[in-house]
Parts: structure tokens; C-alpha cells; sequence
């Protein structure tokens, strides 16, 4: 059976990724996408969402705006890493399809009522949508099936500490985390494993359809500014690892852990605190993935890009 999913996200070159493979996987039923302010305003990650979904074909799937400013903090994006649109690098047209007038937390609420427990909240962004519709009807808990996020990690990108989806909404983080429902942390220990090297690159430019170029442009744009900001000699692609994680977890080395976030802290404010070893004497909450398999992975994220041309020509 299919896996019903829910993609929240920022877009965002590497949540494009995520939303492509989302919807193109046989093992996948992308049921909505909903967007939230991250790596730009909400107003641009919902064009770029929509963009996406019109290069993929994918216009079925309803595209739902939801936060666009963190619960308690001001707003801060990434134009450093994603540039001033959050996709810079293709160039895409203005996409024809239109976003739902439902706000984005309001269709997880009505979704997840509306279901026999069976869908997974795939958050790559900030977390403020999920916590938004948790606090809104606390009775959707139990019906998450389980709610499997890129964020956090045992160190951080945006600060020294912290992880940017985390520490740009730390209190909505410390929300879902402490929520009860099933929680599985894709951080950055498993991601920054998940390197576009020329080897993948040369993979996916020679699927040649049109999806799999849009991800090779991608990529080159999303190769120098992390060059150029981390000095990463490859990019990581974050957001999509979540989706490949619903698709095959065992591709992820993961241990259930206790997993908490600070949100006072003036140095460490969105720190994600992954007891590995127990010091804390706190009961595991949720499953952190600490590594993964990189070959699999591609193997996942390649295949499903070649599904695109299926048909073309």
C-alpha cells in the first residue's frame, strides 16, 4: 500500500527535490503540500511550490499557504544559501496553477480527522504550520501516523548550535517535539551525508527529461552558494532524505532517543539536544537518524527522477 504523506515545506532547492520524488514515487501518495516562511516568505515559497508542481505535472495535488512568520520570533530567511527568490538559478515561468484558499494548517487538521490514522507529516521547513495545527485541535494527534522532519542534529549550520528549520521557530519545534506523536529527526548527522557529488550529478543530467534537468540546475546554483557560505566542496540535499526515509527507513541508521530544543538559550537558542548517551536520564522521545547509506539513497532520488521521462519523446 501506498504511504500517504503531507509535505510542509519552504522551497527551497532541495525541497523541490523532496516535493519531485514526493509525488513520483510508486510507494508514495502525496495527498497535499503545504508551505510555510523559511528559507523566504511565504508568499515566494508558495510560488515556488507551485512552480514545481507545474514543471512535474503534478497539478492534482493541492498547494495550501500556511505561516508566514515564526510563533514568538521575528522573521529572519536564507537568501545567502537559496538566493532572493529562495530557488534562485532555473528559470521557470509563472505557473498556471493557482494555491488553495485553506490555510495550511487547517488542511492538515481536516486530513488528518478526516483519516484512519494513516498519514505522515513530512515537515522540511520550520515547524510553525505543524504546531499551529496541533495547538489549534489537539485531538489530530493521534491520528498522525508518524511526523518525520529535516531539522536538528547534534550541531548546527545557522548558528554554532543550531540547525536553521529549528532555530527558526524554536518554540514551534519544542511544540511538536513535546506533542506525543510519533516523531522521527532527519538532523543534520544523517544529512550532511547526503552529498550531491559530480558522480550523482553526471547521473541525473544524463537521465535527460525535463524534471531531472530542472534538478541538475538545481543543484549547480545550490553546489556554489554552499561552496561559497560553508565551504562544502558538495551540496547536501536536506528535505528530500525525510521523503526517502518514508519510502525505505532503513537506508537511515537511527536510534530512538530523548531529543530536546532549546528556546532560551542567548548562544543556543534552536540547539536540538540529542541524548546519544543517556547523561540526561530522560526517556527517549523520538527517533533521530545519525547516518545514512549514500549509494541507497541516490538510488531512491534517481530512479524516481527517471520516472519523468517515462513517455517523453
Amino acid at each position: 500500500m501506498k504511504r500517504k504523506i503531507i509535505i510542509d515545506c519552504d522551497p527551497g532547492h532541495d525541497d523541490a527535490i523532496a516535493i519531485l520524488v514526493a509525488a513520483a514515487h510508486p510507494g508514495l501518495d502525496l495527498m497535499a503540500i503545504t508551505t510555510v516562511a523559511g528559507n523566504a516568505e511565504l508568499e515566494q515559497t508558495t510560488l515556488n511550490a507551485l512552480k514545481v508542481c507545474e514543471i512535474a505535472g503534478i497539478g492534482e495535488v493541492p498547494v495550501a499557504p500556511g505561516a508566514g512568520r515564526p510563533l514568538v520570533r521575528n522573521r529572519e530567511a536564507a537568501p545567502a544559501i537559496h538566493g532572493s527568490s529562495g530557488m534562485d538559478g532555473p528559470v521557470l515561468p509563472e505557473p498556471s496553477l493557482r494555491a488553495a484558499e485553506e490555510h495550511a494548517a487547517d488542511l492538515m487538521i481536516r486530513k488528518l480527522m478526516e483519516s484512519e490514522g494513516d498519514i505522515t507529516l513530512v515537515p522540511v521547513g520550520p515547524l510553525t504550520n505543524i504546531a499551529l495545527a496541533i495547538r489549534r485541535e489537539p485531538r489530530i494527534v493521534p491520528k498522525i501516523q508518524e511526523i518525520v522532519l529535516m531539522g536538528g542534529g547534534t550541531f548546527g549550520n545557522w548558528t554554532p548550535a543550531a540547525e536553521f528549520n529549528i532555530w527558526a521557530d524554536a518554540e514551534a519545534a519544542q511544540i511538536v517535539f513535546e506533542s506525543g506523536a510519533p516523531v522521527t529527526m532527519i538532523g543534520l548527522d544523517a544529512t550532511h551525508q547526503a552529498l550531491a557529488t559530480p558522480e550523482i550529478n553526471e547521473r541525473i543530467w544524463a537521465l535527460g527529461n525535463r524534471v531531472s534537468d530542472f534538478v541538475g540546475e538545481l543543484l549547480l546554483y545550490f553546489g556554489r552558494t554552499y561552496k561559497q557560505f560553508f565551504n562544502f566542496d558538495h551540496p547536501p540535499v536536506h528535505d528530500v532524505c525525510s521523503v526517502v526515509y518514508c519510502i525505505d527507513p532503513v537506508i537511515f541508521d537511527c536510534r530512538f532517543l530523548n531529543v530536546a530544543v532549546e528556546t532560551k538559550g542567548e548562544l543556543s537558542y534552536g540547539m536540538t539536544l540529542v541524548d546519544i548517551h543517556g547523561v540526561t536520564g530522560r526517556p527517549p522521545n523520538m527517533t533521530a537518524a545519525l547516518g545514512l547509506d549514500h549509494g541507497k539513497l541516490w538510488d531512491v532520488i534517481i530512479g524516481t527522477l527517471s520516472r519523468y521521462g517515462e513517455g517523453e519523446g
